[in-house]
């Protein structure tokens, strides 16, 4: 890594003070991927969570923050612009959102414009092929996977596999010319490689995530001689399947006693569309196709799901343990956040890809200078409000035309209600649903659109619609839309799902003034 370290000092100078003397606070970004809100400080009884928990007691946690769209690529072009996924125009990992939206600026070009150094290493932006002209705008330095110091004594992960067999099939394929990840994913499949689960006894940074979190500690030593503050993006892919993680952190759960999903039934009444198929999770190798996950499966997932967390977790404990070796901690602001929940067999579901409560609810933590400790929040936020949060508590210009706002209000007041609902939207075939969740219902209207890169002006072409009274049933259980005494309160979502949409439409496809 000493051609990294070499080039940071040509770009950011060698300086010997510390980055406490600049004014403006250093900034600490991490993306967790498919992280629900399964952590012991929200509350989970089973979660074994002591860093995560460290730094909500440090900081502040929003019980309702929800993803824009919950899938990883549309969640995070909206996270990283502050703008929903009808102004980005990606619904999709295909889409080439420059393209698209050749206007937008992301969150780390914004404040490198401002005078912060930008570094970043994982999964950050994702999909998309102007990936690499907007990391080019993004970063003054970005380390992807083939970079990353993996533990010399162990060979890099194939794709998520250390076990022998995995390893094997991945060399093979790459020797007869296959590459990109869906070739690469199914020679592995084709080659029954590709479970999903990994239990080994192997060191952190023997797979991808520790390897980042070395990474992403290189670069807090060297960005803290600059004068300059800074930004570092941490992208860690667990509890992304496949569920592969340390033995370690396998250990620190007994499998028997975890509880499956208690309601694993369709909500009564709700269109069989809003549901899928968890295409994502019959990839692997060990999931059939077109039967349930019988319940010991279901188990082992839940038990990898669990691992997987706690293995970011002790990713995130380094991080937070170099901050306070180097005298940082007072001055960096850290913003904790995943890019959408995941089902783990409720309602029958498995994976992501929905506007239930369990896909789009996510985690959200800020903690540092303007942030009160030991605080939490719970009236619903959107991720987009990140963005416009960050730019407040780094005294940096907001941009004009955002869709998110800032949440210091809320961060000084926690009764402050930033927003009556939290919007969220995901299409489905020729239809795109949009839920808002507000304290104590979700509401659900699924609106006839062929094309979601064109997106309704007004709420019209109502297919069906849903209303959960998440209050009294968190599981959703039952559609209440069709409900006599529900009506009144579905013409008031409706009224406000119509202002939204208009005053969405009447939004200028720039950022100017």
């Amino acid at each position: 890594m000493l051609s990294l370290r070499s080039a940071f000092i040509a770009l950011f100078g060698a300086f010997n003070f510390s980055a406490l003397a600049t004014e403006k606070p250093n900034v600490l970004f991490i993306v967790v991927d498919d992280l629900k809100p399964y952590l012991a400080c929200y509350g989970d009884p089973v979660a074994i969570t002591p860093n995560f928990d460290r730094l909500a007691k440090q900081g502040t946690l929003f019980t309702k923050a929800y993803s824009n769209q919950a899938v990883c690529g549309p969640s995070r072009c909206s996270t990283f612009t502050s703008l929903r996924p009808d102004r980005t125009r990606v619904h999709d990992l295909k889409t080439d959102f420059l393209a698209e939206s050749p206007w937008v600026v992301s969150l780390p070009e914004h404040l490198r414009n401002h005078g912060y150094s930008t570094a970043g290493s994982g999964k950050l932006f994702h999909g998309g092929k102007s990936d690499k002209i907007m990391n080019q705008r993004a970063w003054h330095a970005l380390v992807d996977e083939a970079q990353l110091p993996f533990n010399p004594n162990y060979p890099k992960p194939a794709k998520h596999y250390q076990n022998p067999k995995s390893q094997a099939a991945y060399q093979a394929a790459l020797a007869n010319g296959k590459k990109g990840f869906f070739a690469l994913t199914k020679a592995l499949k084709d080659a029954n490689a590709n479970p999903s689960t990994e239990c080994l006894n192997i060191p952190d940074d023997a797979y991808i995530d520790g390897a980042i979190t070395k990474q992403s500690i290189q670069f807090i030593h060297q960005l803290s001689n600059s004068s300059k503050p800074f930004f570092i993006a941490v992208g860690f892919k667990k509890p992304h399947l496949a569920f592969t993680a340390p033995k370690k952190y396998w250990d620190l759960y007994d499998p028997n006693s975890l509880k499956l999903a208690t309601y694993q039934k369709a909500p009564k009444g709700a269109p069989k569309y809003a549901a899928h198929t968890w295409g994502e999770l019959k990839a692997y190798s060990d999931i059939q196709a077109d039967t349930p996950v019988p319940p010991n499966k279901q188990r082992e997932l839940i038990h990898g799901y669990y691992a997987c967390v706690s293995y970011i977790d002790a990713q995130i404990g380094k991080l937070l343990d170099t901050l306070e070796a180097k005298n940082l901690t007072q001055n960096t602001l850290i913003v904790l956040w995943s890019d959408h929940g995941w089902h783990l067999g409720d309602h029958g579901l498995w994976c992501k890809h929905s506007n239930y409560e369990q896909a789009t609810r996510s985690v959200l933590m800020f903690s540092g200078p303007g942030v009160k400790t030991n605080q939490q929040i719970h009236n619903p936020v959107e991720l987009i409000d990140i963005f416009p949060t960050v730019c407040e508590l780094t005294q940096t210009p907001q941009l004009p035309n955002l869709d998110g706002i800032s949440l210091s209000p809320s961060l000084n007041d926690p009764n402050h209600q930033s927003r009556r609902f939290a919007i969220s939207q995901y299409p489905r075939h020729i239809t795109m649903g949009y839920a808002l969740r507000d304290n104590n219902y979700r509401y659900v209207a699924w609106l006839k659109n062929p094309n979601p890169k064109t997106p309704l002006t007004q709420l019209e072409n109502i297919r069906d619609e849903e209303l959960y009274k998440l209050s009294s049933d968190p599981l959703e259980t039952t559609n209440l839309a069709l409900h006599a005494e529900q009506q009144a309160r579905i013409t008031s979502f409706r009224d406000a799902l119509n202002t939204h949409l208009k005053q969405q439409a009447s939004r200028p496809q720039t950022l100017k003034p």
